[in-house]
């Protein structure tokens, strides 16, 4: 069992920390933008690139550090409900990696965020018509539960195991045992999915002139139809 008196020890490497905060600044900034027109590239744009960090945190989840590893916390429903009994004892179970509970909540933002993604994908291109519309809509009013959920859950675990869970999410560190630490926080594969990412940002905004270009002659094509 955790003592606050161990060490601090290496649990998240560099590239579960990034998707973390990529993640939440594009969910945040495409759910502002989501009723706005004037913003619809930056809209659209949030949304690849959270399909890409989903696209590498499944990859990440098979070949990633000790941690990171879906097999190392994704657990069954039996092993959810016995950590939430444990959380009002005195000494609650406690895990160096994502608690059973807050596994559930990650499989289940990454379920959310994948069907945002497609149905986005499905309205942007006019496909499946008011079907996909209201399926963007409700997976991302879901999300939104979900991410509400996970915070609250976020600061109640962390008061009970004596914890900082958000830095340990900026630093990567928590205190634990020498033996259950990662070696390595994998820095460069980080910087390479930072340099990804605004690369793809640099893309899309030069390409923003040709396609605001092309959706005016499309209505005016429209208009002269007319």
């Amino acid at each position: 069992m955790k003592t606050p008196r161990e060490g601090s020890i290496l649990v998240w490497d560099a590239p579960v920390r990034v998707f973390h905060w990529l993640l939440v600044l594009c969910f945040a900034g495409a759910f502002v933008t989501a009723e706005s027109e004037r913003l619809r590239l930056l809209h659209v744009t949030l949304g690849y690139t959270a399909g890409g960090l989903v696209v590498f945190r499944l990859l990440w989840g098979l070949v990633g550090t000790r941690h990171a590893r879906f097999a190392a916390f994704v657990r069954g429903p039996r092993a959810v409900v016995r950590y939430l009994a444990s959380l009002p004892r005195a000494r609650p179970e406690h895990h160096v990696g994502h608690n059973p509970a807050g596994a559930l909540a990650i499989v289940a933002m990454l379920v959310a965020v994948t069907t945002i993604v497609a149905s986005g994908l499905a309205v942007y291109n006019d496909l499946g018509g008011q079907v996909f519309e209201e399926l963007h809509e409700g997976a991302a009013n879901l999300m939104l539960a979900i991410v509400g959920l996970h915070v609250a859950a976020v600061w109640w675990t962390g008061r009970r195991h004596r914890e900082n869970l958000v830095g340990s999410m900026i630093t990567g560190r928590k205190p634990g045992r020498p033996e259950d630490g990662i070696r390595g926080a994998w820095r460069t594969v980080a910087l390479v999915m930072v340099v990804a990412v605004l690369g793809f940002w640099s893309w899309q905004w030069h390409q923003a002139p040709a396609l605001e270009l092309a959706a005016g002659t499309s209505a005016a094509r429209g208009h002269d139809d007319d």
